[in-house]
């Protein structure tokens, strides 16, 4: 959950700074900067610990590398595209069905006990998945779809 910090500290600075300086509360402006700040530590993320991220994949799919900094640029390329509004809600579109199949790969590395930060199998385990996991996947899609689709 502590990913979500950034999300929600970056909305409310994104709000205080909008009233400052435009004289009223920006929702939808702060709220897919909020994502869009999430969604570039997290992508950054994807470079730093390569290694730790692969062993999230599944076994079946081929060419992990690959798919650790593919991922990773789209996740970047996804919180750009959230300041855009001419392509913010096929990027909310896209970015939900995104969140959704990346799933698998955050119940494998639960199953698995992965450590991305380590690289190794020390990590928290399917207790992680269930207490912030699964309940951090349904806020970033409702956040997503709220800010990115229905809000504008």
């Amino acid at each position: 959950m502590k990913l979500l910090t950034i999300l929600f500290v970056v909305f409310f600075l994104g709000l205080l700074t909008t009233r400052i300086f435009q004289g009223e509360w920006n929702f939808l402006f702060s709220g897919n900067l909020g994502m869009a700040a999430f969604l570039a530590f997290t992508g950054l993320a994807h470079f730093r610990f390569q290694k730790g991220m692969a062993m999230m994949i599944p076994e079946y799919i081929p060419a992990k590398m690959f798919w650790v900094y593919a991922t990773g640029v789209i996740e970047i390329a996804a919180g750009i595209g959230l300041m855009f509004p001419g392509i913010r809600e096929i990027t909310a579109v896209l970015l939900i069905i995104f969140y959704i199949l990346v799933f698998a790969a955050n119940i494998n590395s639960s199953r698995k006990k992965v450590n991305i930060f380590k690289a190794d199998y020390s990590g928290p385990g399917m207790d992680y998945l269930y207490r912030e996991r699964i309940p951090m996947q349904f806020i970033l899609i409702a956040w997503t779809w709220y800010f990115g689709i229905c809000l504008h």
